[in-house]
């Protein structure tokens, strides 16, 4: 019986010529992460068991995102904690203010993660390494205090869902797109505990950035990993950022898929996750008027070149519809820089919006745009729950850098073709 990808990956991990769905394993590890949230806790088990050293201090990544530059005390000794550790250690790859950037998105542009790996990250979203062709976890602080010990973790084998991607996407249409769309067809709990495996001729229309939007958002649908199979389009991505040999893995011809879904991406129309599920989704058609407060472009989902660039188009000779704030955040220094030599960064405050340092910020309800009671937000980020970006009466709709920006000029939930 063949192996999907994400069983290739880990049976060579676990140093083992075949793994089955449901087999448990023990698999060494190419890369473990935290963030200034989930590694104090993992720091508080790493010295609360006795441990004295890490496994490899050039296979772990401690990136400070989600309070940095610190909002508050609570925060600041946070990141004393992390820092202090991390100099301990000798930890290479920790990013602080000045060179940080959101994890998801920093990994991958500095080369860091690579097709073939196996990691396991503190963060939910530690699956979007998927579109690179590794397979990628999210997993808890404990998890990743063993991790950074031992370099090995505990995996049950998923099994998968294969998703075959036909055709091309049309204007305006973009990743998050794709992957609301899916959510909405399975619901939340649809890939439950399985790997999504992407395939077909579509996955070539897809850019990296695409890809890596795609891949984040798998464990919106109850997701183990999302995985995309290594083409042309990756290896361009990783030529010149990863520095070290990798391997790529294909599934087989005769793996086995518990279920199969196609979609034909031509088909598709930008869409909108209403409150307080991302399966809750509406093509802009269907949206209706629904009037809004915020507006925030960003996230370990959507704050790529391709996405400042899309919003920036929109955003160009027009202005933020009064009384909404618009708040645009890259996600890295790198695109924060770029924003700046492209004249992205003058054409979002020109626009009325502002510009923040690289951050999670409001993604999480954590600063730089908290939302008050009865307030609604359009926003790029990957989670809509109840009080997720503020007060629990308050309310978020997940939309795609596209929608967002036409959303913020228009004052209402807005298609970007008819702006």
């Amino acid at each position: 019986m063949g192996m999907t990808m994400t069983q290739k990956i880990l049976a060579a991990h676990a140093g083992l010529s075949e793994v089955k769905a449901g087999q448990l394993i023990e698999a060494k590890l190419d890369m473990v992460l935290g963030n200034d949230i989930t590694s104090p806790v993992a720091i508080n088990e790493f010295e609360r068991c006795g441990a004295n050293s890490v496994f490899d201090k050039s296979k772990i990544s401690l990136v400070m995102d989600h309070f940095v530059p610190n909002k508050d005390i609570k925060s600041a000794e946070h990141t004393k904690q992390v820092r202090t550790f991390a100099a301990k250690y000798g930890i290479e790859h920790f990013y602080d203010v000045g060179e940080m950037g959101v994890e998801h998105a920093l990994l991958p542009e500095k080369g860091i993660v690579a097709p073939g790996d196996a990691v396991i990250g503190a963060d939910s979203h530690t699956c979007t390494y998927g579109a690179l062709g590794a397979f990628s976890t999210g997993v808890g602080s404990t998890d990743m205090a063993a991790g950074m010990i031992t370099g090995k973790a505990w995996f049950k084998v998923p099994s998968a869902i294969r998703v075959t991607l036909t055709g091309s996407l049309p204007q305006y249409v973009s990743g998050k797109d794709v992957i609301l769309h899916l959510i909405g067809m399975i619901g939340v709990d649809g890939a439950l505990y399985r790997s999504l495996e992407f395939a077909g001729e579509g996955v070539k229309a897809l850019s990296m950035d695409d890809r890596l939007c795609i891949a984040n958002m798998a464990i919106e649908c109850g997701a183990k990993n999302g995985i995309f199979p290594v083409d042309e389009t990756t290896l361009r991505y990783v030529q010149g950022r990863v520095q070290r040999p990798w391997k790529v893995y294909e599934a087989d011809a005769d793996a086995v898929y518990e279920q199969e879904i196609t979609i034909d991406l031509s088909t598709l129309r930008p869409t909108v996750a209403f409150p307080h599920l991302p399966e809750n989704t509406k093509t802009v058609d269907e949206a209706g008027d629904v009037p809004i407060d915020q507006v925030v472009i960003g996230s370990c989902t959507n704050g790529r070149m391709e996405d400042m660039r899309i919003a920036a188009e929109i955003l160009k000779g027009r202005r933020v519809h009064k009384g909404v704030r618009a708040i645009i955040i890259p996600a890295t220094q790198e695109v924060y820089l770029q924003c700046i030599k492209e004249g992205l960064a003058e054409i979002f405050i020109e626009a009325g919006a502002v510009v923040s340092t690289p951050t999670c910020g409001p993604c999480l309800g954590g600063y730089m745009g908290i939302l008050a009671a009865g307030e609604r937000a359009v926003s790029t980020t990957n989670r809509n729950f109840v009080g997720r970006m503020g007060h629990v009466d308050s309310e978020v709709y997940l939309a795609s850098p596209a929608v967002a920006a036409a959303s913020a000029v228009a004052g209402k939930i807005a298609d970007p073709a008819k702006i």
